[in-house]
């Protein structure tokens, strides 16, 4: 896919320079634009709400999925091709995991702790959870 096609389904889409463009995110309450999206020269497009709505979240409020961001592989790139890299490094993505099981962690302790949580909380919780699980569609693993 092309950003071309994320960039359809957004509003208030403005180019900031070539290959780069911000729009309202379909998130959450966007009033000013706060999504940016990049085009990349390989053909992947890369996606950043900068009120923390995660990337899997931006798409599927736009009805595409994670691998609707990377361009499709042709019937002869089914085996990985030495020394290709996944799109993300995996320390980013051990980072991203180590980061949001800590928020994890933490919320499990104040419920054992049987402290009430709030509205903020819960949906915290609920980003860290969607974040993980895209850490890990990120690394190219799956999850159930």
């Amino acid at each position: 896919m092309s950003a071309e096609t994320l960039l359809s389904r957004l509003d208030k889409v403005k180019q900031t320079k070539p290959g780069n463009w911000v729009a309202r995110c379909p998130a959450h309450e966007d009033k000013h634009p706060s999504l940016a999206v990049g085009e990349r020269d390989d053909g992947r497009t890369l996606v950043h709400c900068f009120a923390g709505c995660a990337v899997h979240e931006v798409v599927q409020a736009v009805g595409l999925s994670l691998s609707d961001l990377f361009p499709e592989k042709r019937s002869n790139e089914t085996h990985a091709i030495k020394g290709e890299r996944r799109p993300f490094p995996a320390a980013d993505v051990l980072r991203c995991i180590a980061f949001e099981a800590l928020v994890v962690l933490t919320a499990g302790a104040a419920l054992l702790a049987g402290q009430p949580f709030s509205d903020a909380d819960r949906a915290r919780l609920v980003v860290a959870v969607g974040r993980l699980q895209a850490a890990l569609d990120a690394g190219g693993l799956t999850h159930g």
